[in-house]
């Protein structure tokens, strides 16, 4: 059975575990409606619209 050659110390382990935590922003999809940038698999802010089919009532701010 495989042992430890010695204690791992708390600020090597930590760092070793840091390494998967990397933020990343969320990747953007253009809606096919207005071209503008929106959250994938999510309804446009923007126009109101999710998958060729209007789900929000938008109000126009001109």
């Amino acid at each position: 059975m495989a042992v430890p050659k010695g204690k791992v110390s708390k600020a090597r382990r930590d760092s070793r575990r840091a390494q998967n935590w990397k933020l990343a922003l969320p990747s953007l999809s253009t809606c096919p409606r207005c071209r503008k940038p929106k959250l994938a698999h999510r309804v446009c802010k923007n126009c109101g619209y999710y998958d060729g089919q209007k789900v929000l009532a938008v109000d126009a701010e001109n």
